[in-house]
């Protein structure tokens, strides 16, 4: 287990992402208990708050809009190159 979200800049980086999509983006855990709407500005910060435990790798993200997947896929994708530079370092 580890946790999704290290700091303010990767939490930064999340807002901007999801702010970018056109439609409803929602993190769901794995087992489908939780569902939070990372549209809203309160369930975002629950959903901050989780990914930031150590369990945070439990989730996943949908996009209702298959376009806007490439927004929170960037973020992944940027958040695991900052992980591996990190390592090398």
């Amino acid at each position: 287990m580890m946790r999704f979200l290290n700091n303010k800049n990767d939490i930064e980086n999340l807002s901007n992402a999801v702010k970018n999509c056109q439609d409803k983006v929602v993190l769901r855990s794995a087992d489908g208990s939780e569902e939070y709407n990372l549209k809203s500005v309160l369930s975002f910060y629950i959903a901050v708050g989780e990914l930031c435990k150590d369990h945070g790798d439990e989730y996943e993200f949908y996009c209702y809009d298959h376009r806007d997947e490439r927004f929170i896929m960037d973020f992944l994708m940027e958040l695991d190159r900052e992980r591996e530079a990190s390592k090398a370092a």
